[in-house]
């Protein structure tokens, strides 16, 4: 990570008074409600709609803890810590764990899978129905390669992600989804109570909380939060506030103001997927109920909107993701520069897009499955770490106590290259004598173990050292 000094012709400074301005809390929040919103974020909520019918309510609250809550967490967990990045959320663990953390969310919100997958979305809900099949191939090839040069050339300069994102795309982004908002509650596709949940798991209002949690997994929000740590930090430094105490104020104030937004937007989306019910049948996923939605109200020109609204939310959310890989990466690695790290995060993501989407999403599902349970234990951790004086003991219990649930989670949510073997089917055996197993939350139990033992030993090594 570049040496965090004020930059002089920065267009955001810290004023003579030492206090940032209402406008500056602002861009920040702007920035930050770009690189958490991304094409993830506008059809995993409109396919959450539909799947939960009437039961959207319940789906929401669900959806809401896990792609809105935790978020904001993990940017709190960030400015309580006064972490950079996440290789300081793990450190309490040594510097091994966190080495290890670091790379494997990097890797799983970057150019393995959440990257590439800006790119692919972007391209097979915006451009591929308007490419014809015999094309689409090329057309993935073409799009990535320009969209990826794109995301290096916004990065590039770190003091200018803050006006790329928060000033220019974001602002864009923002009217192209009001004039989508506006024309779908003025003329709203039916209610959106008229249609019960069009899937089993959504039938009882506690299934339809706990599958809405888990579908909250996959806006991959809560691991990027803890990624973008050191973007967020970096830009407030580069506006001139220096001191520890400030930034992590500057961090939480901001955060609240972009997750809360990102809350508005998800619920809206999710009452027009159930509304979406009453012309369509239930959609393979968002993107295809998001295309038809925008094709149902204007056609063609619709669809050409809908590209336009795609690329640009994927594209801000790549540059953070790109900048983040970049900046993290160079601070842990610093013989190698920020900008090459940027460069092979680039490469690696356009070479991962180029498989395709349905592929990208099927290996992703159970990586998630892993980390999600160790991530939203860390994010918790850190936020409460002052009652326990971020004591390494306490991660440890609960850590411990979360990686064999967490491990057979993977293993039975993978493809079935790996589920249907045998040692798949035995760990899917032993899944299912966990508690919470038929709600996809085996961990949550063992976690709370673990936290009920990790504060003890706490107590009891400080009742030794006195």
């Amino acid at each position: 990570m570049a040496k965090s000094t004020h930059n002089p012709d920065s267009t955001l400074s810290i004023p003579p008074s030492g206090r940032l301005r209402l406008r500056d809390y602002l861009a920040v929040a702007s920035m930050l409600f770009a690189l958490f919103f991304g094409a993830g974020n506008l059809i995993f909520p409109l396919h959450l709609g539909q799947l939960s019918g009437s039961n959207w309510l319940q789906a929401g609250l669900g959806f809401l803890i896990t792609a809105v809550v935790l978020p904001l967490l993990s940017v709190l967990a960030i400015a309580i810590t006064r972490a950079d990045g996440v290789y300081g959320i793990g450190l309490p663990l040594g510097p091994a764990f966190a080495t290890v953390f670091m790379v494997l969310i990097h890797a799983t919100i970057g150019p393995l899978f959440g990257t590439p997958r800006t790119a692919t979305v972007s391209f097979t809900v915006g451009l591929a129905p308007l490419i014809p099949a015999q094309h689409q191939k090329t057309g993935l090839l073409i799009f990535t390669t320009v969209f990826f040069i794109a995301a290096f050339a916004l990065a590039y300069k770190e003091n200018d992600i803050l006006s790329n994102l928060g000033k220019i795309l974001n602002p864009l982004f923002l009217v192209l989804l009001f004039i989508f908002f506006l024309v779908a509650f003025l003329s709203p596709l039916g209610s959106a109570a008229a249609h019960g949940p069009q899937n089993a798991a959504y039938l009882a209002s506690s299934g339809a909380l706990a599958r809405g949690f888990l579908e909250g997994y996959n806006t991959m929000d809560a691991l990027a939060g803890l990624a973008f740590g050191v973007t967020i930090v970096t830009t407030i430094k580069l506006m001139g506030m220096e001191e520890e105490r400030k930034v992590a104020g500057v961090t939480a104030q901001s955060g609240f103001l972009a997750m809360g937004a990102v809350g508005v937007i998800y619920i809206l989306l999710i009452i027009i997927g159930a509304m979406s019910l009453n012309r369509f049948p239930l959609s393979e996923n968002g993107g295809v109920a998001f295309s038809q939605i925008v094709q149902a109200y204007a056609g063609t020109v619709g669809q050409a909107f809908l590209a336009t609204l795609i690329t640009l939310t994927c594209l801000t959310t790549a540059v953070g993701l790109v900048a983040a890989f970049g900046q993290d990466f160079h601070k842990r690695f610093p013989k190698v520069s920020y900008h090459v790290w940027l460069a092979l995060s680039c490469l690696l993501s356009f070479t991962v897009a180029n498989f395709g989407l349905d592929t990208i999403i099927s290996w992703s599902t159970p990586v998630l499955m892993l980390l999600y349970p160790y991530c939203i234990a860390l994010i918790l951790l850190s936020v409460f770490s002052p009652l326990f004086e971020k004591d390494g003991t306490v991660y440890f219990w609960v850590v411990l106590f979360i990686t064999l649930p967490a491990l057979l989670d993977m293993v039975t949510t993978a493809p079935a290259v790996i589920s249907q073997s045998a040692f798949g089917l035995f760990c899917s055996g032993l899944r299912s004598h966990l508690p919470l197993a038929s709600l996809g939350l085996t961990w949550l139990i063992p976690a709370l173990a673990g936290l009920f033992i990790g504060p003890i030993a706490h107590l009891r090594e400080r009742a030794i050292r006195r």
